[in-house]
């Protein structure tokens, strides 16, 4: 029967088109739709044993790292995944090539800006529910749907209703709460907030399997709402590891074409040798080393959002700056923040609207191929996310440790769970503590007894597991299992 599903599929689109033009009532659709669905899909071949799996994000997949691991995870163990979310930024080209994995774009749906913000945000998740029940429509039988939480509104309800019908299991991987993110702009107490809390509360219970990022949520979903979910800590995928040298030059000479901080200051040209700010080549020998005066590179990435505030790192940097005007000895900073998002334009503007003599400052977007090897060209990182929940964990330190790169990260509840102060990094409170963090860093940061070199050996020489053994640990026996039972 599964030859069938087009032809009726297309019915089911052709009559809801008609209802719309003949101006039925819009709950009559609602009524009809469901017993529709049931009858479409009842005639579908039955997906148990199969080994195809949905991946589903309803975001950007390039911009998604632990979902597009879940793929390539599935797909190393031979099951066929469909990974589907928006195609805003291009992925790594290992998801890209892979024969086993095939990726389903969603068009995003702008808001629409007519009418209360209640009213457009009501018709952008229905607009999105019928916009991803179609899509998954279209997808061959599977035995899974492994779902990101959040966004959760409305992927959570429509993937649980087409497991249903479709007799899948649906897995949620929680990364944090979507209604305490929406508090950040809304408010905790806004009908849109709350209404989202009873959401994700109700439907996530739903779930036949629950994945999470730390032990606290983990020991939160259980207690505040009963649900039972295994901890899959975030850790960093293979190609997260120290660059060399040679590959280093590389990259600085490929960003010093768009990014002035990496070009060589002086504009005479060296015979015989090809400088970057931070390396130079003996062209005739072959030979690559660091520049004797190379400022310090300090890095950070985001998603620029609300619930990381990087006022605190620029307030940082104008102090810094002052240490070394009152005649600290410090390196000059190169400063590289990377990511996209709604808040980048704000913060860009008061970037460029600070003067620093010893401060040089980018914001690159950067290949995701590039990017590991960026952290591990790094002297040092910062994370300003702050949690919304205060139980989740930023995966941009885990893949900063991933390249033995020290980090300092502002504090939050149960963030000790991966930053241990002291060992591996430092942990702040304000910009006035990662300023002075900054300067013992950096002081006397390239002698093999600096501060900065003992965290960078302390993390080579801990046993980091990568991503692929934890997940083999952890999500692989759930699926296995299941296929024998």
């Amino acid at each position: 029967m599964a030859c069938l599903r087009k032809p009726i599929l297309l019915a089911v689109a052709l009559f809801f088109g008609t209802v719309t033009l003949c101006g039925a009532r819009f709950i009559y659709c609602f009524l009809v739709l469901p017993l529709l669905l049931a009858l479409l899909l009842a005639w579908t071949d039955d997906p148990k044993g199969n080994k195809r799996i949905c991946v589903l994000v309803l975001g950007d997949i390039g911009r998604s790292p632990r979902m597009t691991y879940h793929a390539l995870s599935l797909a190393r163990h031979g099951f066929f995944v469909t990974l589907t979310g928006f195609r805003e930024t291009e992925p790594h080209r290992d998801l890209l090539h892979h024969e086993r994995i095939n990726i389903q774009p969603v068009s995003e749906f702008r808001m629409l800006k007519v009418g209360p913000r209640m009213f457009q945000y009501f018709i952008k998740v229905i607009v999105q529910a019928f916009q991803l029940f179609y899509i998954l429509l279209k997808i061959d039988p599977l035995s899974y749907i492994i779902l990101q939480n959040p966004p959760g509104l409305p992927s959570i309800a429509v993937t649980w209703l087409f497991c249903v019908l479709r007799r899948s299991q649906l897995i949620i991987d929680w990364h944090n709460y979507g209604y305490s993110i929406m508090s950040l702009t809304n408010g905790p107490k806004h009908p849109i907030v709350r209404i989202a809390k009873w959401y994700e509360k109700v439907f996530g219970r739903l779930s036949d399997y629950n994945f999470c990022v730390t032990n606290a949520m983990k020991e939160d979903l259980m207690v505040n709402w009963n649900i039972k979910a295994a901890t899959l800590y975030d850790k960093p995928a293979s190609i997260f590891q120290e660059t060399p040298i040679e590959m280093q030059h590389k990259l600085f000479m490929k960003l010093a074409k768009e990014y002035p901080p990496f070009k060589y200051p002086s504009q005479s040209k060296c015979s015989g040798t090809e400088k970057t700010a931070f390396t130079e080549l003996k062209l005739e020998k072959g030979t690559i080393s660091f520049n004797k005066e190379c400022p310090a590179l300090l890095i950070s990435s985001t998603s620029w959002t609300e619930d990381e505030d990087f006022s605190i790192l620029l307030k940082a940097l104008e102090e810094y700056e002052l240490f070394i005007r009152n005649g600290a000895k410090l390196p000059p900073l190169v400063c590289v923040i990377t990511g996209k998002g709604p808040l980048k334009e704000h913060y860009s503007k008061l970037i460029r609207e600070m003067q620093f003599k010893n401060i040089q400052i980018c914001t690159p977007w950067l290949e995701a191929e590039d990017y590991p090897l960026l952290l591990g060209s790094a002297n040092l990182g910062v994370c300003l996310h702050k949690s919304s929940s205060g139980l989740d964990l930023p995966m941009k330190v885990v893949d900063m440790f991933g390249c033995c790169l020290p980090v300092c990260a502002i504090n939050f509840k149960c963030l000790q769970e991966l930053v241990k102060h002291g060992e591996n990094g430092l942990i702040f409170k304000d910009s006035l503590e990662l300023a002075e963090q900054l300067k013992d860093m950096f002081t006397d940061f390239t002698s093999k007894s600096s501060k900065l070199k003992r965290f960078q050996q302390n993390l080579r020489e801990s046993v980091q597991t990568r991503w692929d053994e934890t997940w083999d640990q952890i999500v692989l026996p759930v699926i296995t299992e299941n296929y024998k039972t």
